[in-house]
């Protein structure tokens, strides 16, 4: 398995000191969620410098109410722990692989230069 299932009681470690992290909200009853299976999961298996997870809603609804996922499926990409893409419905293995390639390609010091002037 080239993925984790993330879990309250695996979140924190998971998380943590990660540079990338790939997050699939889905559910069980979810068709559209079972299409999208193998394309996160060979996405997984052909990037083994990101963590790729996975979240069953109906399991895990504390997960879903923290990053605010009320559709499935739902992919979000973090990056240094700052969520820069929040992409709802099924993705195509393109689709997934731009998605990949946007996030690793991302300026994260002009992000959080960002951040800090919508802050301050």
């Amino acid at each position: 398995m080239s993925y984790i299932d993330l879990t309250t009681t695996n979140f924190n470690e998971t998380m943590d000191n990660k540079e990338i992290v790939f997050i699939d909200f889905w559910a069980e009853w979810c068709g559209p969620c079972k299409k999208f299976a193998p394309i996160f999961e060979k996405a997984a298996a052909s990037n083994p410098d990101i963590c790729f997870t996975k979240v069953n809603t109906d399991e895990q609804q504390a997960i879903a109410k923290y990053y605010a996922v009320y559709s499935v499926p739902t992919v979000i990409g973090i990056r240094d722990g700052i969520i820069v893409i929040n992409q709802e419905g099924m993705l195509s293995e393109a689709g997934m692989d731009d998605l990949i390639k946007h996030v690793k390609s991302i300026d994260m010091d002009k992000v959080r230069e960002e951040l800090e002037s919508e802050e301050g």
